[in-house]
């Protein structure tokens, strides 16, 4: 029985992709009953039309402690999706994100200045991963000392998503965090304040509040999808621009490109190699018959390599244009943080790319790719740089 798996080269899933594309772009894996999707034009179908792809997860009536994410953004699909969208559209506005840059600039130089004259550093461990978390903790309102908690159960969804994971610990970490946030709300209904908690809880879709698995599920979304795809982005944009040569010296002397070469690695490797999805009725693509009901995988890392959309592919152009990559997903999914992501990652690389000279993954480093068949990022990666 043929089945399809990225795990046996997690850090270079590609060729797999493309040999996927080219015999088997529709692909029924028999043994888990999931159908996977390769091609560009059918990834981009799949994340957009929820009247046919649904985004629905587990039942309709999450409890309170369980299924954080099913009455999530991510999860839900219109009218609801549309009404949970319209609550918190304002705080990701490009204007209301670009607000947040002077604060970005001074996370990013309190994390590098001690750094900066010894040389070396685990880059995701310093500087990717304490980043975001800072700033998605600041916005909704969280202690400080409470951050390291991000991490852990971040880390425990995340590794969940290999088919062959443990559930042991998904399921503690659900549980901790859905705990944690119902303190976190009732902490805000006595004392509101001018965080993102605070504001869901104070807004009203036709005049009703949101219930509490629709908070919790926002809570679980903004703590995960708030950090961990821009500590990947951070990442691996590092690990693209060491790796192609000449790249960072071609960055440092003209900056003005560093937007452009970021989107070539939300393509390249996309934080976010695929989504899940429910073929909400009968349907078809490419000639196969998908049944309703039926799970599917839309692979974004391999719609992101499709050489019918993006000339010689497998190789990183930070001038390539256009760059209609899925990175951020399609329609009415399309990341909702995507200008945050954006803004965190150019302030970061400006900062790695003007003040670390020479910067180059160390020599004696082993690369790992995180346990998930989902997000696409790196254990650690130490860099070596010229100290000043």
């Amino acid at each position: 029985m043929v089945r399809f798996s990225v795990l046996e080269q997690p850090l270079d899933p590609f060729p797999r992709y493309e040999e996927m594309r080219r015999t088997a772009p529709v692909f029924l894996d028999e043994e888990s009953g999931l159908w996977h999707v390769f091609r560009y034009d059918d990834v981009q179908r799949v994340l957009s039309e929820h009247a046919a792809f649904s985004s629905r997860m587990g039942g309709n009536n999450p409890s309170e402690t369980g299924q954080l994410f099913a009455a999530s953004l991510v999860n839900t699909d219109p009218p609801r999706h549309r009404q949970l969208r319209s609550l918190v559209t304002q705080a990701f506005t490009p204007r209301s994100v670009e607000a947040l840059a002077p604060r970005i600039s001074a996370i990013t130089d309190e994390l590098l200045d001690p750094l900066v004259g010894t040389g070396s550093m685990d880059l995701i461990e310093d500087l990717a991963y304490p980043l975001p978390v800072i700033v998605i903790a600041e916005l909704m309102g969280i202690p400080a000392e409470d951050r390291d908690r991000f991490k852990q159960w971040s880390d425990a969804i995340v590794a969940y998503t290999r088919p062959d994971a443990d559930q042991t610990g998904h399921g503690s970490a659900h549980q901790e965090m859905a705990e944690y946030f119902l303190g976190m709300i009732e902490q805000r209904r006595r004392r509101p304040g001018e965080d993102l908690i605070s504001l869901l809880l104070a807004a009203e879709i036709d005049g009703q509040k949101l219930s509490v698995a629709e908070l919790l599920g926002f809570c679980a979304l903004l703590l995960v999808a708030g950090n961990e795809t821009t500590t990947n982005l951070i990442g691996n944009a590092v690990l693209c621009f060491t790796d192609a040569p000449g790249t960072l010296a071609r960055l440092a002397a003209e900056p003005e490109l560093l937007p452009s070469a970021i989107e070539e690695v939300l393509r390249y490797r996309s934080p976010v190699q695929s989504m899940y999805r429910i073929a909400a009725v009968d349907t078809t693509l490419r000639d196969r018959r998908i049944p309703a009901d039926a799970p599917l995988v839309a692979w974004i890392g391999s719609a992101n390599r499709d050489a019918e959309h993006f000339p010689d592919p497998d190789t990183f152009d930070v001038e390539r244009s256009p760059n209609r990559h899925l990175a951020f997903g399609q329609g009415i999914h399309f990341c909702l943080g995507a200008p945050l992501a954006r803004l965190e990652a150019r302030i970061a690389l400006e900062a790695v790319v003007s003040r670390l000279p020479g910067l180059a993954v160390a020599p004696d480093a082993q690369l790992e790719r995180m346990d998930s068949t989902i997000v696409y990022g790196l254990r650690e990666l130490p860099v070596r740089w010229q100290p000043s």
